[in-house]
């Protein structure tokens, strides 16, 4: 199968890099600088600048592209897609039925791990596409159908924007190492190593679980949590993925 990624940006990149893997692979984008630059990293893919009247007619398109650029884009696109992929955060299926023709939509939610193979992707939209979408981002990592756009939306505030919010608790970790006396370079190790390996305890056990397995009574973990609530760290988080959220859901009314 062939898929024509439309967009150039660091989104529409990391997707390149891990479909191409097992997907002939075409990017359409505006800016033929950034195009080139593409290609010189994934020599696989093709590239081509957008024609002021793109021919998609039975195209696989993955929509890459910024949600305030959806309406200048699509006025240059002719004829009916097979399936469009939209990555856009927020932006609804009814608004993109009325600016993009084709047979099936579908809204997906993947993150800048795809281009490692290990996004973790919200995916939702027409039932009929479901099959060949999950099988699409199952080559980028994990998926997730969800039933509406509603959950589509809380999914992008933690999926898609949680990438952002866990590389600020790292650099803070590494950060507090060096402040502590740690080489950077040893205290970035350490957080790689910490990241692996409790994302793996975390596929098979709960977070308080492993909170309680490592917290002992009057140890460090337990006074450096303690430290933790009273910055109220866990209530910023919970803050953080509410404002993405309503960030989302701002996106989807204009």
């Amino acid at each position: 199968m062939k898929l024509t990624l439309i967009g150039n940006g660091i989104m529409a990149q990391s997707l390149a890099k891990g479909l191409v893997k097992n997907y002939e692979v075409e990017v359409i984008g505006r800016d033929e600088v950034k195009l080139k630059l593409m290609q010189d990293k994934i020599p696989q893919i093709s590239i081509k600048v957008i024609d002021d009247q793109e021919d998609i007619t039975d195209k696989n398109i993955i929509f890459c592209v910024k949600p305030y650029a959806l309406q200048s884009v699509a006025v240059r696109l002719q004829g009916k897609a097979n399936t469009l992929y939209s990555i856009l955060a927020g932006t609804k299926l009814e608004t993109l039925k009325k600016q993009i023709s084709a047979n099936y939509y579908i809204r997906t939610m993947p993150n800048i791990a795809a281009s490692l193979s290990m996004s973790m992707t919200t995916i939702t939209g027409d039932k009929e596409a479901k099959i060949t979408a999950l099988e699409i981002f199952n080559a980028i990592g994990k998926t997730v159908w969800v039933n509406t756009e509603a959950q589509l939306d809380i999914a992008t505030a933690v999926a898609g924007s949680g990438p952002a919010f866990l590389a600020l608790v790292a650099e803070a970790l590494a950060d507090g190492a060096v402040k502590a006396g740690l080489e950077r370079h040893i205290s970035v190790e350490l957080i790689h190593g910490l990241f692996a390996g409790t994302s793996a305890l975390l596929a098979k056990t709960h977070p308080a679980i492993i909170k309680d397995s490592v917290m002992s009574p009057g140890g460090t973990t337990a006074a450096g949590l303690a430290a933790l609530e009273e910055g109220n760290v866990r209530n910023a988080m919970i803050k953080a993925i509410q404002e993405a959220h309503e960030k989302a859901i701002e996106l989807s009314k204009k």
